[in-house]
């Protein structure tokens, strides 16, 4: 018995188009015998096949997107097509006759990104369906349109000073609200608009690192990084954001305290109590916090003397120098504490009149004076004894007049080898005075480099070297230097020098090739 071929049409809708999907059957009219039919034709139920339909995100509307068509329609509009769920009359629409879906109204992807609707075919005359209903879905396609935006602002950070290159300072995140699946629009790259050459960034992650080691708090404690995230991973024509990130440096132990004074003198009566303040010295240290508290000591000998004791003020950080144990004029009335400062201390005598009309003498001379030069007058008074100095200083830096007390310079001066000289004056089986002489700073040294310089130059930058000098001299308004080429020596005219402030660069003056 020959065997019957019947065609079965299942047709299926693509943007702007119409596809059919054929599929042949043989041997149906045998199977069909076999259970007993009679209705050799009869047209199989099969579900559509769908393509996924898009449309552009903020396209002009109307827009035809697809077509829905069936193997029954012979154009002599026999068929009718209806479209029903999500959007269905008003974001979408189809023609009853020819099957044409359009979208009807500009669409944002951002608040929708797929819609999910329902069509079918239906005969005109039996008003029955020529194929069941089918689900599919139209999705709008992503365009860039959407600004990337920063998370969790503001960004506060804080780092160790003088931590090593490379140390994560903080993240920063950013997203964007287009398609990450499409395209490159919400692809984003993170780069560094302010904060270098100190900080960097890593392009994919946002993650921030130290580009510059040993960074001084107490030079600068805090720093302004400003991130900027651009999309279409960074291409022209993207859409770009920026946030600052605060920066601080916190405060670690790397400096040592320093006195403020070279030399302190106090006085105490001898008949003072134990307890009585002697004097308060101050210590300065560039730290904070609990880097920056005090411990005073006085030197050894002294803590075995148990005169003196020195306490640290807990609210203002100050030493205070105590009487420990009372301590006659005629005993010991001159204390020297040499540590990083020295403190003179004089007993004052209250129960005789002083011998010197003075406690304490403290002159000054200029480190340039000529031999010779009168420094002071050392005068003094006693009833008992003839007013009769004979104890110079053992630098021998000073002469001492016997008959009038006068002191002369002996030998030439440096300010830089002593600055201070401490020259004891007695009168005969009776007292003595200290002299301090303090030697007066004079432009007498050559400044020189901090220390050797090999800068190099990496390719396209300008700035080159930062560079320091020093001076053994001690101006009173501070160092002021001034630093130029050698003439002789500036031979390359892609260089110049800038003075700052005691700092020099070097920069390009034009554009160097390798």
């Amino acid at each position: 018995m020959p065997s019957v071929l019947a065609m079965v049409t299942v047709f299926s809708m693509i943007p702007g188009g119409v596809l059919s999907d054929m599929r042949g059957t043989q041997g149906l009219e045998a199977q069909q015998l076999a259970q007993g039919s009679t209705q050799l034709h009869r047209r199989l139920k099969r579900g559509w096949i769908w393509k996924q339909l898009f449309v552009p995100e903020e396209d002009p509307t109307p827009r035809v997107i697809g077509q829905l068509k069936s193997d029954y329609d012979r154009g002599e509009f026999t068929i009718k097509y209806i479209l029903s769920g999500e959007g269905a009359g008003d974001v979408f629409e189809i023609d009853e006759y020819s099957g044409e879906i359009r979208a009807l109204k500009k669409l944002d992807r951002e608040e929708k990104a797929f819609y999910v609707l329902q069509a079918q075919a239906i005969n005109r005359k039996s008003n029955e369906p020529e194929e069941p209903q089918s689900e599919f879905i139209i999705k709008v396609q992503d365009i860039n349109d959407n600004v990337p935006q920063f998370l969790n602002e503001p960004y506060v950070s804080s780092i160790p000073e003088m931590c090593p290159t490379g140390t994560t300072v903080a993240q920063v995140t950013a997203t964007d609200a287009d398609d990450p699946m499409f395209g490159n629009n919400a692809k984003l790259i993170y780069s560094i608009l302010q904060g270098e050459p100190y900080f960097s960034v890593e392009p994919k992650t946002g993650i921030i690192l130290t580009s510059w080691p040993n960074m001084d708090r107490e030079a600068r404690e805090q720093y302004l990084v400003v991130v900027q995230v651009k999309d279409m991973l960074g291409l022209s024509g993207g859409y770009s954001s920026s946030t600052t990130v605060t920066v601080s440096l916190t405060d670690v132990n790397d400096n040592g305290p320093t006195f403020q004074h070279h030399l302190y003198t106090f006085a105490v009566p001898e008949n003072a109590a134990v307890g009585t303040t002697v004097g308060r010295i101050m210590a300065q240290d560039g730290d904070t916090g609990i880097n920056a508290r005090m411990t005073y000591s006085l030197e050894h000998d002294l803590e075995e003397s148990s005169t003196f004791v020195i306490k640290t003020d807990p609210v203002t950080q100050e030493g205070v120098v105590l009487l420990a144990k009372v301590k006659t004029y005629k005993a010991h009335h001159l204390f020297e504490f040499t540590d990083r400062t020295t403190l003179k201390i004089v007993v004052e005598d209250v129960d005789e009149p002083p011998v010197f009309l003075s406690a304490v003498y403290e002159w000054k001379v200029p480190e340039n004076a000529a031999v010779g030069t009168l420094v002071g007058s050392v005068s003094g008074r006693d009833t008992d004894t003839v007013n009769n100095p004979i104890r110079s200083d053992n630098t021998k830096a000073f002469k001492i007049d016997p008959n009038n007390g006068t002191i002369t310079v002996a030998k030439a001066l440096d300010r830089e080898t002593t600055n201070w000289h401490n020259v004891t004056v007695e009168n005969h089986l009776s007292s003595s005075v200290v002299v301090f002489i303090k030697v007066l700073d004079i432009n007498d040294n050559v400044p020189r480099l901090a220390r050797d310089y090999q800068p190099y130059i990496c390719e396209g930058t300008q700035l080159i070297q930062l560079l320091s000098a020093v001076d053994p001299d001690d101006p009173v308004e501070g160092h002021h230097f001034y630093f130029s080429m050698v003439p002789e020596k500036h031979i390359n005219p892609n260089f110049t020098i800038r003075d700052n402030q005691g700092f020099i660069q070097l920069a390009l003056v034009e554009e160097v090739f390798r």
